[in-house]
């Protein structure tokens, strides 16, 4: 085989991993939303996705087109849910980033961080409103039709309160990698 004839085989089969590419960096833009970043965003982290090496800001936006401004931007919420990290390399004086390529743990960091963020707003929440509600139980001078409401929202509490408690153990489960095991183990069945 001639050199050319090499060098065009060879582009042709850079042009198909490229396409390959292409693909999975447009559905990753395209769902990125779940996340709550825009499909620039993701495509962003497709790109750090499939690079090899961490690359620059300067980088990412040559391989975009994007202004770097937009970049920054882009980066810092992709760090902010723990889908790419800062990483650091002798010699270079520009910050680095890589993408996490494995997605369990991008997926148990993003929702974890998400559902803490739930508990801890709704049980804060949920303690001070059943101090306030348990007051008007406990006190005889409350009209009725109060006294009812205030323990039916009581109940109320009580069930969301144990859902809250399940959610608590969901987090633990996936970050001890406990669920994972369990999903495993019925795999085998």
């Amino acid at each position: 085989m001639e050199e050319q004839d090499l060098q065009a085989e060879n582009k042709n089969y850079a042009e198909i991993l490229e396409k390959a590419e292409a693909i999975v960096i447009d559905a990753i833009a395209e769902t990125m939303d779940l996340y709550g970043v825009t499909p620039t965003v993701g495509r962003l982290y497709g790109v750090l996705y499939f690079s090899e090496d961490p690359m620059t800001l300067n980088q990412m936006s040559s391989s975009l087109g994007m202004s770097k401004p937009s970049m920054s931007t882009g980066i810092h919420s992709l760090v902010d849910i723990e889908m790419v990290q800062k990483v650091w390399r002798k010699g270079e004086r520009r910050d680095l980033y890589k993408a996490e390529k494995d997605f369990f743990v991008s997926f148990i960091s993003f929702f974890c961080k998400k559902w803490d963020r739930e508990l801890s707003t709704n049980l804060q929440a949920i303690e001070k409103a059943t101090e306030q509600l348990n007051t008007l139980v406990e006190n005889p001078d409350v009209p009725d039709d109060i006294h009812q409401k205030a323990k039916k929202d009581l109940q109320l509490l009580e069930e969301s309160t144990k859902y809250y408690l399940w959610l608590k153990k969901l987090v633990h489960a996936f970050r001890s990698k406990d669920l994972f095991k369990m999903i495993e183990e019925f795999d085998g069945e």
